[in-house]
């Protein structure tokens, strides 16, 4: 179904388009249903506006209602996300490489850019016995807390760096760091190793390592990381697996790709890891 063009005013399209931004800003990931009233009051809209956008982006596919008469995130929204150019680019040239990374280890493995002072996920694939891990594809984190985190920190322009730093840091455990010296040095590790860890930083039972990929210029675009139980292995044991297919990711990127463009493709230097499960000692 078309939806009516609104006219074409500053003064109705804008407020209209921010009121519709709000509905869908709504949703979380903790609160995937929601009746009219409970859409109303998250949206902080009057319940004749939500009921009037929400039909046009039902119309559109923005939204879809059950027979109960919830709404819920529609199928239409992921097929135009499905299309940003640093999300999908990036990982249809890294997932051959994570799913032998995947393969290899039999842990989490997970992709992910830096957006602003987030940390998004582009990719994750779950290992069949690895440790539970609070994040998912599309979802956001903190840049202190991950290993992909600290690695995308580490490589950011001083500005970034300065406003993470400065700003509030949520504690998830009681190791999280959270004050600017423990950050500062641990970005410095990260640079100097090549490689960023997060231990039991999230939750107590997690070891993150995680690897920057790099674009042909050199500067670095996403991270990749593998998650494992703590105690199970160790950082030094899980480094090489990860700068292995960071590298070859990186190779996979044209040069034209950068920070703000993620478009990839799989070019002749495409070399897979090893496959096989491997047992990670300590």
């Amino acid at each position: 179904m078309q939806i009516p063009a609104p006219r074409q005013t500053a003064e109705r399209t804008g407020p209209v388009v921010a009121r519709a931004l709000q509905i869908l800003g709504a949703f979380t990931p903790d609160r995937r249903s929601l009746t009219l009233s409970e859409l109303s009051r998250h949206a902080r809209l009057p319940v004749s506006t939500v009921h009037r956008l929400a039909a046009e982006l039902l119309a559109w596919g923005a939204l879809e209602r059950d027979p109960a008469g919830c709404y819920h995130i529609g199928l239409r929204l992921w097929e135009i996300g499905s299309l940003a150019p640093r999300g999908l680019g990036l990982r249809e040239a890294a997932l051959p490489y994570l799913e032998d990374l995947s393969q290899v280890t039999r842990e989490n493995v997970q992709l992910a850019v830096r957006e602003g002072t987030e940390v998004v996920f582009v990719e994750r694939i779950a290992g069949s016995k690895a440790v539970p891990v609070l994040t998912r594809v599309g979802g956001r984190f903190a840049l202190t807390a991950t290993g992909v985190g600290l690695v995308l920190l580490a490589y950011a322009p001083a500005e970034v760096q300065e406003q993470v730093v400065a700003g509030p840091m949520t504690r998830y455990t009681e190791r999280t760091m959270t004050t600017p010296r423990q950050i500062r040095a641990a970005l410095a590790d990260t640079r100097a190793r090549g490689y960023a860890v997060s231990d039991r930083q999230v939750t107590m039972d997690a070891l993150s390592v995680a690897a920057p990929i790099h674009d042909g210029r050199g500067d670095v675009v996403a991270a990749v990381s593998l998650v494992v139980h703590h105690g199970s292995t160790s950082p030094h044991a899980l480094a090489p697996l990860l700068r292995t297919s960071a590298r070859a990711i990186s190779r996979a990127l044209p040069p034209s790709t950068s920070a703000r463009d993620g478009r990839a493709r799989d070019g002749p230097g495409h070399s897979r890891l090893v496959t096989g499960p491997v047992t990670l000692g300590s």
